[in-house]
């Protein structure tokens, strides 16, 4: 690449940049990009740029191959429920220690290794997210649905410059603790902040007609249009829970909701300060 080419793609990123400086991204971080050192590398130098230059990042973490690595450690196996993790007692401490504990942790520790600035958080403290046992036909131990967000420690870590980085579970009556989504999670905030985007990472491009043809790939939908998807078969399987979160927020008052492809170099960069994106935005 030569010097003209550089130059144009960062006066290129310019207007993207002043559009988004001010304004709130909610970024659901996890899948490949979470446990991949290089995409790791990637990610958190992304969103300390974001922070740079004036975004307001929010970062939502899960956490799933660390907690089945612990789980498998102490010959517990991991038991999945159309989708959710079943959590016993004994899973949801290995949760709490992993969500609240070493991933979140190390996530901060990575971030203030590249320039930033974050603070490790879980819905717990400053009983951020509440939330009471999920209804389901299936028993799912101690898996819970939202039903209060509390936005102060947020918006006073990102007054005093700092990236809250938050562990998706959270606290309930009698001192309950509940494992959380992290789509659903990162959904909830992004409503309650009226962020101005909602980005998940994932482990697929976006929303594609044919699910193994990437040239499919759906760039933008408005919410008219999702229904027909499902009558279609087109949202299916993996992809409905990641779509429903990203319908949620958008009615919520968020401006954006997108699904990218966390495997892909940059993803974040990529799919905010350029004009065409690399995934499904939907708005």
């Amino acid at each position: 690449m030569n010097y003209n080419e550089r130059a144009n793609i960062l006066v290129q990123a310019l207007p993207y940049i002043q559009q988004y400086k001010g304004k709130t991204v909610v970024v659901k971080y996890g899948g490949n990009a979470m446990i991949s050192d290089e995409l790791r590398e990637g990610v958190i130098a992304d969103l300390v740029l974001m922070n740079y230059v004036g975004i307001n990042v929010v970062v939502v973490h899960g956490g799933g191959p660390h907690i089945s690595s612990y789980l498998k450690k102490i010959n517990k196996e991991s038991v999945f429920i159309d989708g959710l993790r079943y959590t016993d007692d004994e899973t949801m401490d290995i949760v709490q220690m992993v969500l609240g504990g070493k991933v979140n942790k190390d996530l901060v520790k990575l971030i203030e290794a590249s320039g930033g600035k974050a603070i490790g958080l879980s819905g717990m403290d400053g009983s951020m997210i509440q939330a009471k046992k999920i209804s389901s036909e299936v028993d799912l131990g101690n898996v819970g649905e939202i039903t209060k967000i509390n936005t102060e420690i947020i918006k006073n870590s990102i007054a005093n410059g700092y990236i809250p980085v938050i562990g998706s579970i959270a606290t309930g009556e009698e001192n309950k603790v509940y494992n959380i989504n992290a789509d659903t999670c990162a959904s909830k905030i992004a409503s309650a902040l009226k962020a101005e985007n909602l980005i998940l990472l994932t482990d697929v491009p976006g929303v594609m007609l044919d699910p193994k043809e990437p040239s499919t790939l759906i760039s933008e939908l408005r919410l008219h249009e999702i229904p027909r998807l499902y009558m279609d078969n087109v949202i299916k399987g993996g992809m409905i829970p990641k779509v429903n979160c990203c319908v949620e927020s958008v009615r919520m008052g968020v401006k954006k909701a997108q699904i990218i492809d966390g495997r892909v170099p940059h993803a974040l960069i990529l799919e905010l300060f350029s004009k065409e994106g690399i995934g499904t935005m939907i708005y």
